[in-house]
């Protein structure tokens, strides 16, 4: 009885409040489209933060916090739900988000030990790299798992909402390719920076394993969801590049590539069908995210029907650009580092809790 109902518990759906406004996008927005398909969140995210890793500067800073091996779970959590913010909040609080998050990523700094070269988590080419992977990726995922491939114009408005939420980056939004050709062409260009190294191919292997950022699973379904962990290893890998899993030392077969696209298609197609039931996976994914997306999945109308630039939104609630937010704060980083050979401090980070959950 004891196991049924804590099944029945951990199926329940949580309650939801509406947002305050629509933020950056809305209904109307390809954006929305997009993300909200249950390919964005699962296969499309996990690509993008395994590719991630091949930028020696990302991987040296993510290597260094240790985050990923210590805390997968909650680093998931976090990183999923300040994404989700960004395309599903409201303007106030993904502004905050974002000037959040420049304090997060000032205490990424360091040496990367392969490249020996500096690196800053707050570096706009470091920014335009995670930011690119990621709304390509979900797209990817999108087409491949999902209703197919977008239409010229929604791919361009697409493109423009991707650079539209670049303003709550410390990247030019103006270096955002507005095309598809534009981003093949982007990754052409990062190619011959990026490195299959040990440490990348550590944290990629880790990172492919979902399991590791789920929750305890009740007894009776774990043996159903093993099987889902081995098909959303695989799904991602089937979008990757083969380029890409070459360098990083990733299974490559095309036959296990091409078996799993139905299966997958199939799943996603059923789930999307359902808003309740992707609420209920997403809980399971990120639970920190629910309340984000948890709306927009069911329709629940904002306070206000309106939408804002992340810049009109900057100016509005007194938030400085990202690329010119907490130099103060940066410089001290700097100078624990590189000048005194000292731990950054965990100012943003502790900050952060209240925005996008614990850390612990």
């Amino acid at each position: 009885m004891a196991t049924i109902a804590s099944l029945r518990e951990w199926l329940s759906l949580p309650p939801l409040t509406p947002a305050e406004d629509y933020g950056f996008f809305g209904p109307e927005s390809v954006a929305w489209q997009v993300w909200s398909y249950p390919t964005s969140l699962t296969v499309g995210f996990q690509r993008a933060v395994v590719i991630e890793e091949l930028d020696p500067a990302l991987v040296a800073s993510v290597d260094a916090t240790h985050a990923i091996y210590d805390r997968p779970r909650t680093r998931y959590d976090r990183t999923l739900r300040y994404f989700a913010m960004v395309l599903f909040a409201d303007s106030r609080s993904t502004a905050h988000a974002a000037d959040i998050l420049v304090k997060i990523h000032s205490k990424g700094i360091g040496v990367d030990p392969v490249t020996k070269r500096s690196y800053d988590a707050n570096n706009p080419q470091s920014q335009l790299w995670i930011h690119l992977t990621a709304w390509h990726s979900i797209l990817v995922a999108y087409e491949k798992y999902g209703p197919g491939r977008l239409s010229e114009a929604d791919e361009l408005q697409y493109w423009a909402e991707c650079a539209r939420a670049a303003e709550l980056q410390t990247c030019d939004p103006a270096d955002v390719p507005r095309t598809r050709a534009g981003i093949s062409e982007y990754f052409e260009q990062m190619r011959p920076q990026l490195i299959g190294s040990d440490i990348a191919r550590k944290a990629m292997r880790h990172l492919l394993q979902a399991e590791v950022m789920m929750p305890e699973i009740p007894l009776l379904l774990r043996p159903m969801f093993k099987v889902v962990y081995a098909f959303l290893r695989r799904g991602t890998l089937a979008t990757m590049p083969r380029w890409m899993r070459e360098m990083a030392g990733l299974p490559t077969g095309w036959l296990l590539d091409a078996l799993v696209t139905t299966p997958m298609s199939v799943a996603f197609t059923l789930v999307s069908l359902n808003a309740r039931l992707q609420i209920q996976l997403l809980r399971l994914i990120s639970p920190m995210t629910v309340a984000v997306a948890g709306p927009v999945l069911l329709k629940i109308p904002p306070a206000s029907t309106t939408t804002m630039t992340p810049r009109q939104a900057q100016e509005l609630y007194g938030y400085d650009i990202p690329a010119q937010a907490h130099q103060a704060l940066r410089d001290k980083q700097r100078a624990r580092v590189f000048g005194r050979g000292e731990a950054p401090d965990d100012q943003g980070l502790i900050e952060s809790q209240a925005v996008l959950g614990e850390i612990a």
